[in-house]
């Protein structure tokens, strides 16, 4: 145990220094004109360093960072590149010292560990222990009932009862469903049995296995417990899908889509066992991630939705079943700073609802949708613009179907479909939630009958 404590503590140490000189960075990248000035005014490196920390405020660590580059890389300096090492190094600060904080996260690193230990240096046991009497499963014990899971952005994830959320009037400001912090807000919400296991899907392409009932229940406004203490994710490895299962099919398949495009089918049987340190389900091409998986027949028609407004349907065939450590092929071409915002089953008697950042939302009948061969750019979904922002996500609803938004403030809100009407492809929608200033729609997710 003092061995992973004092690990985890030099590792949280090393990641607040480059945290630090990232802040130095960031600093220099907001006054580059002037840092370049400053230096090149000042006589000595010496002055130059004392002249940074005086007119910025820089720590001397930040001024020697900043005098130890060329000023040719200085100018050169991304800041998309800084801002997205910075926010992972924080995401890594925040994961080190939960480690730190918590007795039973870094029990469960040394069990991982010797169970990794295990498996790559012992042999199998010489005796057999037979058991007396039947063998009694943990879940015979669980009573079934539906829960509503929540996963926020920082990685926490909880379980409440689905009648916890009441149903409002579209238009309205929503019940509090968590004490949003700084830097977290809802991210992720589904309606999922006791009995049911969880598939979670990573940015990575990897998958673990969860079973609901193992997830720790928690109060309205609470967070819940950080995902890393239910899994043993990678560094820099982010849940983006929980898919529920209840049984291993073989008629069922998991279509995985990527943010650039690519889908991939796997035969869901190859998920059926489990395994504690989670396996790989694509290869990911440099640059992309896993964006969302679903459960498909071969006869399903799907629809991926891009984050510009466009869509293209296809049937789940033209998509054949390819083994975990494959990539993939195009789902669908997009514009270079586009993205898919969402990926729909199309269902009969259903329709396909959008929602945008700014809170507007719309339902349009899969039939206006023609079907295509993957790999093309779709068609209008919705017309965007300023007063609506980007798709944000993509669902199949009905008529009694109820809508639980989800707001980055953590707002959370439960409206009836039927209150937002059918409506043609190239239309904007209507106003499905009221947010505040600096508030912005962040998913959505659908309630099924029970």
């Amino acid at each position: 145990e003092e061995v992973v404590r004092r690990r985890t503590a030099y590792l949280l140490e090393e990641a607040r220094k480059r945290a630090h000189i990232l802040e130095g960075l960031k600093i220099a990248l907001d006054h580059l004109d002037e840092v370049i000035e400053t230096i090149k005014k000042s006589p000595t490196v010496e002055k130059a360093k004392e002249n940074l920390i005086k007119k910025f405020s820089l720590s001397p660590v930040q001024a020697q960072a900043i005098l130890d580059m060329r000023l040719q890389r200085l100018t050169g300096l991304e800041r998309k590149k800084i801002e997205e090492e910075y926010l992972s190094v924080i995401k890594e600060i925040v994961r080190l010292e939960g480690i730190l904080s918590s007795p039973y996260q870094i029990r469960n690193i040394i069990r991982e560990e010797l169970e990794e230990l295990v498996e790559k240096y012992g042999d199998e046991r010489r005796t057999e222990i037979v058991e007396k009497g039947e063998e009694l499963d943990e879940e015979d014990l669980i009573r079934e009932e539906k829960m509503v899971v929540t996963v926020t952005e920082g990685g926490y994830i909880k379980r409440l009862p689905l009648s916890t959320y009441r149903i409002q009037e579209r238009g309205g400001k929503g019940l509090k469903g968590m004490e949003a912090k700084e830097e977290d807000f809802l991210k992720t919400i589904l309606v999922a049995s006791t009995h049911d296991y969880l598939l979670c899907f990573t940015n990575l392409g990897r998958v673990y296995w969860l079973k609901v009932y193992k997830i720790p229940t928690a109060g309205r406004l609470s967070r819940g417990k950080a995902v890393v203490n239910l899994l043993p994710l990678k560094e820099g490895e982010s849940p983006t899908t929980f898919l529920k299962v209840r049984e291993f099919s073989e008629d069922k398949s998991i279509l995985m889509v990527t943010g650039k495009g690519t889908v991939k089918k796997t035969s869901l049987i190859e998920f059926s066992r489990p395994r504690s340190t989670g396996i790989i389900a694509l290869n990911l091409e440099e640059g992309d991630y896993l964006k969302e998986a679903k459960l498909v027949s071969e006869e399903d028609e799907i629809i991926l939705v891009s984050k510009s407004g466009r869509a293209i349907k296809f049937v789940s065939g033209e998509v054949r079943n390819m083994g975990r450590n494959a990539q993939g092929v195009k789902g669908m071409s997009l514009a270079k700073d586009d993205a898919i915002a969402g990926v729909v089953i199309v269902k009969e008697g259903e329709s396909l609802f959008l929602a945008t950042e700014k809170g507007y939302g719309k339902r349009t009948p899969f039939t206006l949708f023609p079907c295509h061969h993957r790999g093309g750019k779709g068609v209008i979904a919705a017309k965007l613009g300023e007063k609506t922002g980007e798709i944000i996500s993509a669902l199949s609803v009905k008529e009694n179907d109820q809508i639980m938004l989800l707001t980055s403030q953590g707002m959370v809100m439960r409206i009836s479909a039927s209150s937002v009407r059918e409506m043609g492809r190239n239309t904007r929608g209507v106003r499905i939630i009221t947010l505040s200033e600096g508030d912005s729609l962040v998913d959505i997710a659908v309630f099924k009958e029970i």
